[in-house]
């Protein structure tokens, strides 16, 4: 949940800077810091709140007219000041550590290959003196610092894998101030006059400083100077103004601002490379700590030996999922249930169950229901995936993972569902763990896949032309079925609530399998069959059920894994996953289902963001 504000001015920025840190407070955050040119790089950090680092700027007199802070989550080393940003470049030499850097930088997500960077810097004589992945970024581009700070901060981002924003200064070039995003947020804000400018991952944090807000878009390099700035694109081609237009943001709302889309949900679709990375932020390795509340998750891991889901709508979906990596993985006996079903049916109580409830708003009332008749039986370890720190939900159960999606203002939840998802993979290899079923090299495989899903989102999002082309066909029907397998099935089923929940196409989904229990009956020309068709143990099985599509006139739409040798053809309509990713394969594919949704949606003209007869938190049974 990290934040970041960065400014560059004739004035003295840093109360500006200060305040920006404390409007990103709802965010989340153990550490924080700012750092800002006066005669050299100065700065201050803090590990407790942003009014105790109000004070210590205060009490140190720290002033500067360019200028960067942020508000840290740990991801890569514990919460302390040493870790806290802005990391300044050391090096290289063997004095290094004792001299003052050139480089101050802060930064947003988690960078992939920090460790193979690291080494290099290492053997050029660079000096860390923190465990962040943060500081490899400003060591980089120190290293390739030769007079001009643009040019050096493009070609270190060349070098990241993963996902950032960064904000940068240089002492030798005391009124510039440089930003780059990927898989990450980062705005720039025009000053009054334009004779300033700034830097920040949320327009809420310039609230009452400017309301003319430049979206910066995926891969992005910005220079912001004194009454100037410029950027260039990810293949560092200069923009055009009229490419990232001025915006004008009402900033007391700056966190609901559409930026360059029509409506929040393909917003919402669209962050779910940077809901992923916040969600994962502090994930170090796999602990019970992770999911800690009001008792110690160790010793509730160790004393259970089922597990029972709660959840409705899409959050269901995402325990369904869960169901497979529960068994297969932690080797768990998994139930899920409709919590509205759940305390109206006779069941059978277990204490040593663990009840996970899951979540967005933490309000949902057929959930809450659900978990106090669950209590109400005995079984009192409870557990609950949600996106609110301070809803009912978490309150009430003993231990919580919190989901940090950001706000979701599109009733049809997109990146609270693979938020969700995430949180439930680390579930699973925390109780696989626990039960002795997952060695140290399995975790360490699990935790880089996990690593690197906000850049594998990037590259899947990247999809949505070839989506918005079967949208066209889906416009003109009236039915559709989704079939998916195993791990799968799931998946096929939040696609086809997406179609229905906004653009009122009835729309079913099955198991493949099934298909000659019944459905098969359905398939006509006029019923497009939507099949999720991952390189999986399932595939040619997959590939025996649409064939009996095919013989029977229906049309196919298939996600395929590249390596699956299904091509397009008549009747058979193939667009192919960038690239397999064994278990975690649910998260990718879900967002071209969500894709074919929207724009579904937005070609029937329909009202995407508040569909007919729903409500984004269902707080009534």
């Amino acid at each position: 949940m990290c934040g970041i504000v960065g400014a560059v001015s004739v004035r003295n920025i840093v109360p500006i800077l200060v305040q920006g840190l404390a409007r990103l407070e709802y965010r989340g955050y153990d550490s924080c810091g700012v750092a800002v040119y006066a005669n050299g790089l100065q700065r201050a950090r803090s590990t407790a709140r942003v009014a105790e680092l109000a004070e210590q700027v205060s009490a140190t007199k720290l002033e500067g007219t360019t200028g960067i802070a942020h508000t840290r989550w740990a991801t890569h080393g514990a919460p302390v000041v040493h870790n806290a940003h802005p990391h300044f470049s050391h090096g290289p030499g063997p004095d290094a550590a004792s001299r003052p850097g050139r480089i101050a930088l802060v930064h947003n997500g988690i960078i992939e290959n920090h460790d193979e960077l690291r080494a290099q810097l290492q053997a050029k004589g660079y000096v860390f003196l923190s465990q962040t992945d943060t500081e490899v970024i400003a060591h980089l581009v120190d290293s390739l610092y030769d007079g001009d700070l643009f040019e050096a901060v493009k070609a270190a981002v060349g070098h990241l894998h993963g996902a950032y924003a960064i904000a940068v200064f240089c002492k030798d070039e005391p009124h510039r101030l440089i930003g780059a995003r990927a898989g990450s947020p980062l705005i720039l804000g025009i000053g009054k006059d334009g004779q300033e400018h700034f830097l920040a991952s949320d327009a809420m944090a310039l609230a009452g400083v400017t309301d003319q807000i430049v979206y910066l878009d995926e891969g992005d390099v910005v220079d912001i100077q004194l009454g100037k700035y410029w950027l260039v694109d990810k293949n560092h081609k200069p923009v055009a103004p009229a490419q990232r237009p001025v915006k004008t943001v009402q900033a007391h709302s700056g966190a609901a601002e559409l930026g360059p889309y029509r409506h929040y949900m393909q917003k919402e679709i669209f962050e779910q490379p940077r809901a992923i990375a916040d969600t994962l932020e502090g994930v170090d390795g796999i602990v019970p700590e992770l999911f800690d509340g009001s008792v110690s998750a160790a010793r509730v891991f160790k004393d259970i030996d089922s597990v029972l889901i709660l959840a409705c709508g899409t959050s269901y979906y995402s325990g369904c999922t869960a169901k497979y990596w529960l068994e297969s993985i932690a080797k768990i006996p998994t139930q899920v249930e409709v919590a509205s079903e759940y305390r109206y049916r006779d069941s059978v109580p277990n204490p040593r169950t663990l009840v996970v409830t899951i979540t967005q708003s933490g309000e949902t009332a057929d959930t809450l229901a659900a978990l106090r008749h669950a209590q109400s039986l005995g079984m009192t370890h409870t557990l609950t995936i949600c996106n609110v720190a301070s809803s009912a939900m978490v309150r009430e159960c003993e231990l919580a993972y919190i989901t940090r999606a950001g706000i979701e203002i599109g009733v049809a939840s997109t990146k609270a569902f693979t938020a969700q998802l995430a949180g439930l993979f680390l579930l699973t290899l925390a109780l696989a763990q626990a039960r002795g079923r997952l060695s140290e090299s399995e975790e360490a495989r699990h935790l880089k896949a996990m690593r690197h899903l906000p850049a594998a989102l990037q590259a899947v999002l990247a999809l949505e032309p070839q989506v918005i082309a079967w949208a066209e066909d889906f416009a003109k029907m009236e039915n559709a079925l989704f079939l998916g397998r195993g791990l799968h099935y799931p998946i096929a089923l939040e696609g086809a609530l997406k179609l229905k929940e906004i653009s009122y196409i009835h729309a079913e989904a099955y198991p493949a399998g099934e298909l000659k229990h019944g459905p098969l009956a359905l398939v006509t020309a006029a019923m497009p069959v939507v099949t999720v068709a991952p390189n999986d143990a399932l595939l040619e099985k997959l590939k025996s059920n649409m064939h009996e599509v095919r013989a029977r006139g229906g049309v196919l739409y298939v996600l395929a894994d590249a390596d699956t040798r299904i091509e397009s053809g008549e009747g058979l309509h193939v667009i192919r996953m960038p690239e397999h990713y064994g278990e975690l394969s649910p998260l990718l594919h879900v967002v071209p289902l969500q894709l074919l949704a929207y724009h579904t949606a937005c070609a029937k003209g329909t009202d995407v963001d508040k569909p007919r007869n729903l409500a984004k938190s269902v707080t009534v049974e």
